[in-house]
Parts: C-alpha cells; sequence; structure tokens
C-alpha cells in the first residue's frame, strides 16, 4: 500500500530529524529510544490517513529495527548534528527492510 510506504518513509525521516552490523543499545537507555518514539509517533501521525496505532506499531518496528543493525555508537552519530550520508541512508534501509508491510 502507497500509505504505509509513505509512513515508512515520515518515520525513517522522522528518525533521523534529530537523532546500524553490530546490535547496539540506545545511548541514554530507554529514555533515549521513548524520545525517538514520541518524535516519530508525532511525525508519523502528521500523514493524513495514520492513526495513532498505525504511527506507533511503525516506530516501534523502527527502533528495534536500529538496536538490532547498529551499534551504539551508530546510534548516538545518527542523533548528532551531522550524520553521514551513508550511515542515514544504512538507517533507512533497515528500517524499510524490517518494516515494510509483508506482501
Amino acid at each position: 500500500m502507497r500509505l504505509q510506504s509513505l509512513l515508512a518513509l515520515a518515520a525513517t525521516s522522522a528518525l533521523l530529524l534529530p537523532l546500524t552490523a553490530n546490535a547496539g543499545a540506545w545511548p541514554g537507555g530507554s529514555a533515549a529510544k521513548g524520545a525517538y518514539m514520541d518524535k516519530c509517533i508525532a511525525a508519523a501521525s502528521q500523514q493524513k490517513g495514520v492513526t495513532s496505532s498505525i504511527a506507533n506499531t511503525h516506530c516501534k518496528c523502527g527502533a528495534d529495527a536500529l538496536e538490532k543493525n547498529f551499534t551504539t555508537e551508530q546510534i548516538q552519530q545518527l542523533d548528532g548534528p551531522k550524520p553521514s550520508d551513508e550511515l542515514i541512508m544504512k538507517a533507512q534501509q533497515a528500517v524499510t527492510a524490517a518494516c515494510a508491510p509483508k506482501k
């Protein structure tokens, strides 16, 4: 569905606004993951037709995908002021692969 593709892009973008292949914990622990979830849900909920339930599900999937596929240092870089384009693309691919609707 097109809506779910837009949601995936919106959630990924929300993650990368303020905020990889060894698993790592979120820098700052659950508070950082919670902050990501809050920002992601707020951004995703602004998309037409996206309910808070859909946004929450997708954002949790994205957060889990980042935690599973990226090191703590990489997550910290994504949250920094100037993450590399390569790292951003890698994060987008990881979230899209993990959270894309199953056909």
